[in-house]
């Protein structure tokens, strides 16, 4: 999760997450040594009257400033397409479930398995055990094993949301009517926080989500204790 002062991404756990936070690295690298390449060429003009015509109106420096961009463009955009290809392919999941946004709760169901749903709400701050995160406890979190392919169908039954878990590389849109997909993999145990990332009325802040990751074992050890309790 989070933390106050805190400059950079959550820690990543998911190799898709990985992979964003490399692409963020190289598009900023890119950036950064553009910046510093106009603030150079600005500097010499204004303390060496770089002005002249012979170099403004030079051939070579029409074909450079030509290519060049280009090339940065490619630079940034093979890479991009490759992760957003990597993000999109859903190949054979070994868990299945289905996010549903209300207003202002999430409702999860492990389609894999009959009866196994539950509705997921905020923790009160004034019910906080010690330890939880205010605005970030919910009283039942979506669990899924280690280094397993979860699929996650997502939909609204209200208003749009959006199904957003920032550590695992995860951010849909949860539409009324339509029901869109995503995945991930998740590379070590924990538990990961997230919250609504659309703007979908009153109590929009108070809709969180938590992700608990365990090994195999465990996973189905709480599966069959909910299966159960049901």
């Amino acid at each position: 999760m989070a933390h106050p002062s805190q400059l950079g991404f959550q820690d990543a756990a998911s190799p898709i997450m990985e992979e964003l936070l490399h692409f963020h690295d190289h598009a900023l690298m890119i950036v950064f040594l553009i910046s510093t390449f106009v603030l150079y060429i600005i500097v010499v003009m204004v303390t060496t009257k770089l002005t002249n015509m012979f170099i403004l109106d030079s051939q070579e420096i029409e074909i450079i400033w030509t290519i060049l961009p280009a090339v940065i463009l490619i630079l940034i955009a093979l890479p991009s397409l490759r992760l957003l290809y990597l993000m999109d392919e859903i190949n054979a999941p070994h868990l299945t479930i289905k996010a549903v946004g209300h207003q202002w709760y999430w409702s999860y169901e492990y389609t894999d398995y009959k009866e196994v749903t539950f509705d997921s709400y905020m923790v009160p701050t004034q019910e906080l055990a010690p330890g939880q995160f205010r605005l970030l406890e919910v009283d039942n979190r979506l669990v899924a094993p280690t280094d397993t392919p979860v699929r996650v169908l997502v939909t609204a039954e209200d208003v749009l949301h959006s199904w957003a878990v920032p550590a695992l590389g995860v951010k849909m849109d949860a539409v009324p009517g339509r029901l869109n997909q995503t995945a991930f993999l998740a590379s070590r145990p924990g538990v990961f926080y997230g919250q609504c990332s659309e703007i979908c009325g009153a109590n929009h802040s108070f809709m969180p989500i938590v992700v608990e990751i365990t090994p195999l074992m465990h996973f189905q050890d709480w599966l069959t204790r909910l299966l159960q309790d049901t």
